[in-house]
C-alpha cells in the first residue's frame, strides 16, 4: 500500500491528514487514548514537547553563512510577510474583537498569515527565480514557527506575551541555530526532524479537536486562505516590484501559510487564557488555510510569472 505517497500527494498532507485523524478520533472515541503512559503522551497530550523538538530541528537549518543579497531579501520578505500579518490581525481585532469578522478569529489571521510555507517557497523560488532568491529561504524561515507569531501578538498588545514566554519560544530555534552552524554534520542529522516530527505533533494537536469544529472553519478556514494567498502574496510581488529585484515574481511566494502554523493558536492560548475559548477555532481555520494556500500559492506566482512575461514581449516588440 502507497499510504505515504498518497497522504503526500494532498496539499499539506503530512500535517492535515495526522491533524484530521486526531479530530475524527476526539470526536467518536475520545478516551481511546486517555490511558496514560507513552500513549497518552504521544498521541493525545504531548504536542508541546514535539513542537519543541520540531523547532530546534528546524532552527539547524538556517545558516549563517548565506550572506549579501539573499539576506537582503529574506529580511524583506519577512518584514512583510510578519508585518502584513499582524497589521491586519490588529484592525480586524479593534474593530470586530476576539470573535473577528466572517467567523475568522485574529488568532488565525495573525497564525495564518505571519508564517509562510517554506519548503513551498524553496520550491518556488528554485523554479521562477535564482540562487540569491533560493538562498533568502534561510531568512524567512525565521518566520517557521511560532516566535514571529508570538512577537506580533506581544509588540500589538492582541495578547499578553511575556518576555519570557518569547524566549521560551526562541531557545529551542537558537541552539538549533548554533549546533548547526558549528557543525554541518549536526545540521543534516535534525534535517529529517523538520518533516518527521510534523505529524506527530499534528496528531495530538487534531486530538484537542472535535470534528465537527473543522467543519465549522471549513468556510472561513477557505476565505483565510483565499485572503492570505492573495494578500500577502500580492505584498510580496510589489515590495520585489518596487524594489526592481530580478524577478518579482518570487516575492509572490510568501502567500502561503505553514503547516506548523496550526499549532500556534494553541501555543498562544497556553501562554495567554484569554484565548482558551477561540483556540479550537482558530486551530481548524488555520489547518483550512494551510491546504488552500498551498493550491492557491503556487497559481499566483505561475500566473504572474506569465503576466510578467507577456508585459516584456510588448515591450521588446514596442522597442523592436
Amino acid at each position: 500500500m502507497k499510504i505515504l505517497q498518497t497522504v503526500k500527494k494532498i496539499p499539506g498532507g503530512m500535517m492535515v491528514v495526522p491533524l484530521i485523524l486526531g479530530a475524527l478520533t476526539n470526536t467518536f472515541f475520545p478516551q481511546f487514548f486517555a490511558v496514560g503512559g507513552f500513549t497518552e503522551a504521544l498521541f493525545k497530550t504531548g504536542a508541546a514537547t514535539l513542537l519543541g523538538a520540531f523547532l530546534l530541528c528546524n532552527g539547524a537549518q538556517i545558516n549563517i553563512k548565506q550572506a549579501g543579497t539573499p539576506i537582503l531579501k529574506g529580511v524583506i520578505l519577512l518584514v512583510t510577510k510578519v508585518g502584513i500579518g499582524a497589521l491586519i490581525g490588529i484592525v480586524v481585532n479593534y474593530y470586530f474583537g476576539m470573535e473577528g469578522v466572517l467567523g475568522i478569529t485574529p488568532l488565525a489571521i495573525v497564525a495564518a498569515m505571519t508564517n509562510k510555507n517554506g519548503g513551498l517557497y524553496a520550491a518556488l523560488a528554485g523554479e521562477y527565480g535564482d540562487s540569491t532568491d533560493v538562498g533568502a529561504t534561510s531568512i524567512i524561515a525565521l518566520s517557521d514557527g511560532p516566535f514571529f507569531t508570538l512577537l506580533a501578538f506581544g509588540a500589538t498588545g492582541l495578547a499578553e506575551v511575556p518576555f519570557s514566554a518569547l524566549i521560551a519560544a526562541l531557545i529551542p530555534i537558537l541552539l538549533g541555530f548554533i549546533l548547526g552552524n558549528l557543525d554541518e554534520d549536526i545540521r543534516d542529522f535534525l534535517a529529517p526532524g523538520t518533516t518527521l516530527l510534523i505529524p506527530f505533533f499534528a496528531f495530538p494537536l487534531g486530538a484537542a479537536l472535535n470534528f465537527s469544529q473543522l467543519i465549522t472553519a471549513g468556510a472561513s478556514g477557505i476565505i483565510l486562505g483565499i485572503a492570505c494567498t492573495l494578500i500577502t502574496g500580492f505584498a510580496g510581488y510589489f515590495v520585489y516590484k518596487l524594489l526592481k529585484f530580478e524577478h518579482p515574481v518570487v516575492g509572490a511566494a510568501i502567500g502561503s501559510t505553514a503547516g506548523n502554523a496550526v499549532g500556534t493558536p494553541a501555543i498562544i492560548a497556553t501562554i495567554d487564557d484569554g484565548f482558551s475559548a477561540i483556540s479550537a477555532e482558530a486551530t481548524a481555520q488555520v489547518a483550512a488555510a494551510i491546504i488552500v494556500t498551498a493550491i492557491l500559492c503556487p497559481i499566483l506566482v505561475s500566473l504572474l510569472n506569465k503576466y510578467e512575461k507577456k508585459k516584456k514581449r510588448i515591450l521588446a516588440n514596442e522597442v523592436g
